[in-house]
């Protein structure tokens, strides 16, 4: 058994003061690793070893040679690239963790002077279990791409409390279970699914279609197969689909073909095909579009697939739902079908015909089939938050509501729901976010827990517990004595208020913690609710960035995103107005509240004279005039002793918020500046108001209102614990 920070061959280190080096040289591509060899005898009666990866802290970000392997001071064991980027670290700062011990069983252990485990590698499971291993229920196991390359694959396997999930972990995730009484050596999750040989997600590979367990691609678009003599490795467009030359993609509809899909997410939100087919012309990364509809064909759910795994000749398989499948391609003319589809094509005019001829027995299976997918669907979700990687503790409702005295110490209230204060048995203060506004709490708390119920951050709001039961949603949160930022800088009496180093270290935590989501997670995480707010203080003033109910998801490799309007307005980037956002959109916010923090008043103040009702208006022309410092807060003597650096804090916001999103900076190279360590860019550009605010003006600058996807307009929004 040994440990590694190469795929192949040994790694030395040498010990000084808990500094390890990687001295190895024999990849210039590095993980960090457990081995474990197993030594077999071949015909000739030599020896052989074959070394396989156990566990790995950095699969998805290999390190260059000469690498460092830390034992910080404070007890926290970190990765670090030659140049000095943090890559990997076991966050155990503060626990004062005094050395390694690697167990004959594989388990890397962090322990402390005590010999008390503080980590150990048996609790972060990769793609392997070891004997002795435990997979529990919120721990997944993820199989790497290949032999050669050790990054995360799309198959994973997780245990849930009454059965065992498998994953392709494709955009968005398929998700499969098996609720067997027996298990044997092997068991396959997938043998009742209703299409037989062709419900795999990936049984002919990607773009290959399945018909009676037999693998073919679409005669109907431009596809060959991979390999004749394999068809089930799948099929690949003849003309590879160009960013640089969207105005030549196009969807083609592939006729009596359905995707693979589990989930419900085609009934989250409705819109015309028009609209659906539109945003996936729009997005690049969208390479293919699922439509599916009741009575109307022309208004339904729409899906779009980032990646496309298998498909189904609904012809030979059993088929659920009325739906239209479009796959994008390129081509060298600008032909789209989308005016076809506004007049209708034939395949949904003989749809419709069918369907009226044998609704009644259409009718009569679908309401059994209809019963049996909603159940399956609540369990399915509550089975899947089950085994969210990192996931805390499930409490039951009764639990939750017996603790806070029937729900009776409210902290707060916002459009969502409400908050309450519980005390844990250890004496420690949580905070309970009953979420109770209807249709948009299955979207919200979802994305809560899979945002945060996996990572943890100094300056993200830690999630302790969750209860999913029936119709119940909570989530329990780490208690924030301090409440929320916006309690304390739009204060308007001199005794409260903030002072400059108070306010600096908030805007420094805030950068930070919106770093870590946009580029250290395994996915990048965009907040998109940035506002005061959702910031909220412990009793130290550290800031921590919480409710993520709105927050998006996406690959890493992905550069922007499609999505539905959501956000506080005032806080909106301008590339809202087109849908494509990209992480840029959480920088343009935090710009807004940095100009909130220094200047301690509301991007839009009622209670300003008419020219500077709204802070941008406002800072726009002082800056025009080179006046800034007349906007530095004048509540706190404090802050006006420190105008000067104030100032140059001001032009960091006007660095965030520039109307070309390119133009922005990165969340972490905020951070180096907020730190000394980079300039703030010069030549900006100070029109951002004249080329955003101009053509939404009476929205902005009269409406305070929050603006949810697919909700009515609220008078607040629940944004934390208070």
């Amino acid at each position: 058994m040994r440990t590694t920070t190469v795929p192949t061959g040994t790694t030395t280190f040498t010990n000084e003061d808990n500094h390890y080096t990687d001295k190895s040289s024999s990849s210039s591509k590095c993980i960090f690793a457990i081995l474990i060899s197993t030594e077999e005898i071949d015909v000739s009666n030599k020896i052989i070893s074959e070394p396989q990866v156990i566990w790995s802290a950095n699969r998805d970000n290999p390190v260059k040679i000469n690498a460092t392997l830390e034992l910080t001071q404070d007890g926290d064991l970190v990765l670090a690239d030659v140049d000095g980027t943090l890559v990997w670290s076991t966050n155990t700062s503060g626990k004062y963790a005094s050395g390694l011990n690697l167990t004959e069983m594989g388990n890397l252990v962090l322990f402390d002077t005590s010999n008390t485990t503080v980590w150990q590698s048996f609790d972060h499971p990769t793609d392997s279990l070891v004997f002795g291993q435990t997979l529990n229920p919120r721990q997944k196991l993820t199989a790497s791409i290949s032999t050669y390359n050790s990054s995360r694959g799309m198959y994973s396997f997780a245990a849930a409390k009454r059965r065992l999930i498998a994953y392709i972990e494709s955009n968005p995730p398929q998700v499969y279970a098996w609720g067997g009484s027996s298990w044997g050596q092997e068991q396959d999750l997938l043998t009742n699914n209703l299409f037989g040989d062709c419900g795999y997600p990936m049984v002919c590979g990607k773009y290959g279609i399945c018909s009676d367990g037999q693998c073919s691609c679409s005669q109907q678009t431009d596809f060959s197969q991979i390999n004749f003599r394999q068809p089930n490795l799948g099929c690949s467009l003849n003309i590879p689909i160009s960013c640089d030359f969207s105005q030549y993609h196009k969807l083609v509809e592939l006729k009596d073909i359905d995707y693979f899909v589990y989930r419900s997410d085609l009934r989250d939100e409705m819109m015309e095909l028009e609209d659906c087919m539109n945003t996936c012309l729009k997005n690049c990364t969208c390479k293919a579009a699922v439509f599916a509809y009741n009575s109307d064909p022309l208004r339904g759910g729409c899906l779009l697939l980032s990646e496309v795994v298998s498909l189904i000749n609904i012809q030979s398989s059993f088929h659920l739902r009325n739906s239209s499948m479009f796959v994008k391609v390129q081509t060298s003319s600008s032909g789209s079908l989308l005016a076809k589809k506004s007049r209708g094509t034939p395949s949904f005019i003989l749809g419709a015909s069918l369907g009226a001829f044998i609704g009644v027995l259409l009718m009569m299976g679908a309401c059994f089939f209809l019963v049996r997918r909603i159940t399956t669907s609540k369990e399915v979700e509550e089975d899947y938050l089950d085994q969210v990687p990192g996931m805390p503790t499930r409490f039951a409702y009764k639990n939750l509501k017996d603790v806070t005295e029937n729900f009776n110490k409210k902290l707060g209230e916002g459009g969502f729901g409400s908050v309450f204060e519980w005390t844990l048995s250890n004496g420690t203060k949580v905070a309970v976010k009953h979420l109770s506004a209807l249709g948009q709490v299955k979207k919200s708390f979802l994305a809560e827990i899979e945002t945060i119920g996996s990572i943890h951050h100094v300056n993200l709001v830690r999630l302790i517990g969750f209860c999913a039961e029936k119709s119940y949603r909570l989530l329990v949160h780490e208690y924030m004595c301090n409440g929320s930022l916006d309690r304390w800088i739009f204060r308007r009496n001199q005794e409260d208020a903030l002072g400059w180093q108070s306010r600096r270290k908030i805007i420094l935590d805030i950068a930070k913690g919106l770093a870590y989501l946009h580029e250290d997670c395994r996915q990048k995480i965009f907040h998109l609710d940035i506002k005061p707010q959702n910031i909220l203080l412990d009793e130290n003033f550290n800031a921590k960035v919480s409710d993520f109910g709105l927050s998006k998801l996406i690959d890493k490799d992905q550069s922007q995103v499609v999505t539905t309007l959501r956000g506080t307005l005032g806080y909106m980037a301008p590339e809202w107005l087109g849908s494509i956002i990209t992480e840029k959109v959480d920088v343009y916010s935090f710009g807004v509240m940095v100009l909130e923090i220094v200047c301690g008043r509301k991007n839009l103040d009622r209670f300003q004279p008419e020219e500077d009702k709204h802070l941008l208006c406002l800072f726009q022309r002082k800056a025009r005039g080179g006046q800034l410092s007349d906007m530095v807060d004048k509540c706190s003597e404090d802050m006006q002793l420190h105008g000067p650096e104030i100032v140059e804090t001001m032009r960091l916001a006007d660095w965030c918020l520039q109307s070309d999103f390119k133009r922005r900076p990165y969340m972490s190279t905020v951070v180096k500046v907020l730190e000394g360590y980079v300039d703030v860019e010069s030549d900006l550009d100070y029109n951002f108001v004249g080329q955003h605010l101009s053509r939404t003006t009476a929205t902005i600058c009269e409406k305070e209102d929050v603006v949810r996807a697919a909700t009515p307009l609220l008078p607040s929004v629940l944004s934390g614990p208070r």
